[in-house]
């Protein structure tokens, strides 16, 4: 079996404020998301720490959503969540350089996913495991190449509007 983990890398001219403030919005995600295609705060507050919000996802015919909690919102700098609040780890990591900012997105399969995949799926769980690694290897270039597009347009509008009167 493959790891359990993936991570991916992307240069964006936008800032690192920028850029955080999009990748946080998780009410954005089906933007740029192949799978997920929309997510709601539960709390209704918005990114921080110990906040849950649900999201929808499509892939293969099947259709099912999951709650997650977040684990990390640190403006500018990272935020994760857990899927189930314990399962599987999402992060956006985003690094300042010279033309901008580098974005990293990192998929990590947790034991207690693994444990529930076993679970659920019994025999066929290696295969669902597979699945789901596959999708995240194909799916973290994806969602790059699609917010690098989208936080680099709104950074060409923001910087070509007038200011306001």
């Amino acid at each position: 079996m493959e790891p359990l983990s993936y991570f991916e890398s992307i240069l964006i001219a936008t800032s690192p404020e920028k850029l955080y403030e999009l990748v946080s919005d998780v009410t954005r995600t089906g933007e740029w998301s192949p799978i997920c295609k929309e997510c709601w705060w539960l709390d209704g507050d918005g990114p921080r720490e110990g906040a849950w919000f649900a999201g929808r996802n499509e892939s293969n015919g099947r259709v099912w959503e999951t709650k997650s909690l977040v684990e990390v919102a640190e403006p500018g700098v990272k935020f994760a969540w857990l899927v189930g609040g314990t399962r599987v780890r999402w992060a956006y990591t985003i690094e300042p350089v010279a033309a901008g900012a580098r974005l990293t997105e990192t998929w990590e399969f947790l034991p207690d996913g693994i444990a529930l995949f076993h679970d659920k799926y019994k025999e066929d769980a290696h295969t669902q495991i597979e699945e789901r690694t596959r999708a995240a290897r194909t799916g973290i270039p994806a969602t790059l190449s699609a917010i690098k597009k989208i936080a680099e347009a709104e950074s060409r509008h923001q910087f070509i509007q007038p200011p306001a009167s």
